[in-house]
């Protein structure tokens, strides 16, 4: 069921509908000014666009090195299940 959440994000109050949890809708809010304000703290003064296009394309580049950490990780799953599996299949012929 949408309801209307309410949350702040770089100064401006924005009403989200959403099936999300509330909490959860602005622990991302939070997050998300969290990351304007290390942008804004390294930088010079920028307007609220710009902030906020450099604030995306940060956490554009966290999600992508998680995800392909991720992709990584999970091939060295599969290798690691091909290897153990081999070695089962090798130690029930012998």
């Amino acid at each position: 069921m949408k309801r209307s959440v309410v949350v702040e994000v770089a100064g401006q109050k924005l009403s989200l509908r959403t099936d999300a949890d509330e909490d959860y809708i602005k622990s991302l809010a939070e997050l998300v000014n969290e990351k304007i304000a290390e942008v804004k703290a390294s930088s010079r003064t920028l307007s609220t666009h710009v902030l906020a296009t450099l604030t995306a394309l940060q956490i554009a580049d966290e999600l992508m090195q998680v995800r392909r950490r991720e992709a990584e990780l999970r091939r060295q799953v599969r290798e690691k299940s091909r290897r153990i599996l081999d070695l089962i299949e090798t130690a029930a012929e012998n």
